[in-house]
């Protein structure tokens, strides 16, 4: 125990430990994204989708994804696995399952003339995701 510590720090004695972040607030958020949501679904994807999100940090468009699984909402967290079945990533979904399985493997260009509407040209942001 340091013995009159307030009076020593107010009179510009170092004293203690400084605790600095070391992450930036995207880098925390997506931290909090990998572990403290629940998921409620599984997009498969394909090689070249895996490649982007790995390699390039890229956004999960459409055209990267293979197969819809479970039921989950726009904004809810979603796995990402590959042609492997082994998890890639885990994000936040920009469309609803049912919106998913229409527009997957399709071009983020044809999304609206498909749902009548485009939320976003991504199914998950990169910015919404997490590589495991």
């Amino acid at each position: 125990r340091i013995e009159r510590v307030l009076d020593r720090l107010k009179a510009g004695e170092r004293l203690g430990t400084l605790l600095s972040p070391e992450r930036g607030m995207l880098a925390a958020r997506k931290q909090w994204l990998a572990g403290h949501l629940q998921t409620r679904g599984t997009l498969v994807l394909d090689a070249g989708a895996v490649q982007a999100l790995r390699e390039a940090n890229k956004s999960l468009l459409p055209v990267g994804v293979k197969t819809v699984q479970g039921s989950f909402r726009r904004g809810e967290m979603v796995v990402c696995v590959g042609p492997d079945g082994i998890e890639v990533a885990r994000g936040l979904a920009n469309y609803s399952a049912l919106e998913a399985q229409k527009i997957i493997g399709q071009s983020s260009a044809t999304i609206e003339s498909i749902l009548g509407y485009s939320a976003e040209p991504e199914l998950v942001h990169r910015d919404n995701l997490v590589l495991v």
